[in-house]
């Protein structure tokens, strides 16, 4: 591919570069030499699963990898265990070594739905990060301004209102910063929350005598709910490694006004045809109909066109049919008569009694198409029935 070729396809969607000429200078300079570039993506170990909000910047590095270029994926076991404060009111809990491991090996079978495994690098932050001394980090930290530090938006807003701001959480961003030293980046990726911490690696590879790395911000995908940015702790992300009609169900359950966005960040749609789609929702037509696309270009990616299309299907037969789907969990409960607060919670239907209540309160459960609204409920078991949660998940209650 001709370099401007390749420049144009990389700053697609991104919400910020620095700088478009610093990148095209870094590709030409690696078409002449043959020599990839080396791509860094720092990973977040606090959660065990990938979402679709952090597909968007693994989706880009994937861009880069088909260039020819290097995939360097930067395993924050030891920046993990100070927390990362960026957008925090408060601080971040620290991780323990067991909690990262475990993280980490959930994270390795999920990356490479999407990322090259040949082309790509694992690294260990704690590498080089472990063996500093007390005089390496004096030395690393003469390298960067409190008065920069404290322009952060987030730490400057908690110092207004009198909340707590760590020495660690001051330390973090040089760590990260670190990082881009310790393994010669000449590209970062993040989304566009992260492009502060970026800054700082691009500032230290200039203190080290390296040639400052390019920063690329992506986007950052609302959740399933429309409003807060995808996230586990909202309990509005969709997983890539989540069942196919999970995924497909989650994916038809957003805000019309998110088709578009979705489309964009998370399919291979070509523009023209995402254009032609928006014009034809502003048209009046059906949005669902877009939604269903949606979820089957989604689950073609991480899965295959067969199961989009069976899942699809089964979708169509259990919400517009009425129709139970083909495999249902099954439960045997363990007596003949169960509060059904208990029984949600044993079946992991819900992951709390508290949940429980609500769900029930809101009218979210139905036994054998019955609605529950009452959190005294006592369900009697004496032949199979079927329990149902919300619109999507359900499980087949067996006597005991």
């Amino acid at each position: 591919m001709d370099v401007k070729e390749a420049l144009n396809t990389l700053i697609k969607g991104t919400d910020r570069i620095i700088s478009e000429e610093g990148l095209l200078e870094k590709l030409t300079k690696s078409q002449k030499t043959g020599k990839p570039l080396r791509a860094k993506l720092g990973i977040d170990v606090s959660g065990p699963d990938i979402h679709l909000g952090f597909a968007v910047v693994l989706r880009k590095l994937r861009q880069f990898q088909e260039l020819g270029h290097t995939a360097v994926l930067i395993i924050g076991d030891f920046t993990g265990s100070i927390g990362d404060p960026t957008g925090r009111s408060k601080t971040r809990p620290q991780l323990t070594d067991e909690e990262i491991k475990k993280n980490m090996a959930r994270y390795k079978e999920q990356v490479f739905k999407i990322l090259i495994p040949s082309k790509t690098e694992f690294r260990y932050n704690s590498e080089w990060s472990n063996p500093l001394t007390s005089r390496d980090i004096i030395s690393l930290g003469a390298k960067y301004t409190v008065a920069r530090i404290l322009e952060r938006e987030d730490f400057s807003e908690r110092l207004k209102q009198g909340l707590p701001l760590y020495m660690h959480e001051i330390l973090y961003p040089l760590f990260q910063g670190y990082d881009s030293v310790a393994v010669k980046a000449d590209i970062e990726l993040g989304g566009s929350d992260q492009y502060w911490n970026l800054l700082v690696g691009r500032e230290l590879q200039r203190e080290f005598n390296q040639e400052p790395q390019v920063v690329m911000t992506m986007p950052l995908l609302e959740g399933i709910d429309g409003k807060l940015k995808m996230s586990k702790s909202y309990n509005n992300y969709v997983g890539i490694a989540e069942p196919a009609k999970e995924i497909f169900g989650k994916t038809m359950s957003i805000p019309d006004e998110m088709i578009v966005k979705y489309f964009q960040l998370c399919t291979n749609l070509s523009e023209n045809d995402i254009k032609a789609i928006e014009q034809e929702i502003k048209s009046g037509k059906n949005p669902k109909i877009y939604k269903e696309k949606l979820g089957e270009e989604i689950v073609t990616l991480y899965y295959s066109k067969e199961t989009a299309e069976a899942v699809s299907k089964e979708f169509e037969e259990v919400f517009k049919l009425k129709k139970l789907p083909q495999e249902i969990e099954e439960f045997v409960s363990p007596s003949n008569k169960i509060n059904i607060v208990e029984l949600l919670v044993l079946t992991k239907l819900l992951p709390s009694k508290s949940e429980a209540r609500r769900k029930i309160t809101e009218g979210a459960i139905e036994i054998d198409e019955e609605r529950i609204k009452d959190t005294y409920f006592e369900l009697q078991i004496n032949r199979p029935k079927i329990l149902k949660v919300g619109k999507r998940k359900f499980c087949r209650i067996l006597p005991p």
